[in-house]
């Protein structure tokens, strides 16, 4: 079954124009963004706000790619 939602997926994706494609990719960009940011905060319920954007600064700094 997921087999085919991928197919579907990617008819749908075909279909669209190349700005359309684009949009996606930059709404599916912030909705791992927020995605991250939310499992942080369960991980670290009790940080303050200064702690927290320390620890999201941390962790973004190890997914940054390097090699450019």
């Amino acid at each position: 079954m997921l087999k085919r939602d991928f197919q579907v997926y990617l008819q749908m994706l075909r279909r669209m124009t190349p700005e359309q494609r684009l949009q996606k990719a930059f709404e599916l960009s912030e909705f791992t963004k927020e995605l991250f940011v939310q499992g942080l905060r369960k991980r670290f319920p009790n940080a303050s706000p200064d702690e927290f954007q320390e620890i999201l600064r941390g962790r973004l700094s190890k997914c940054h790619n390097r090699n450019y």
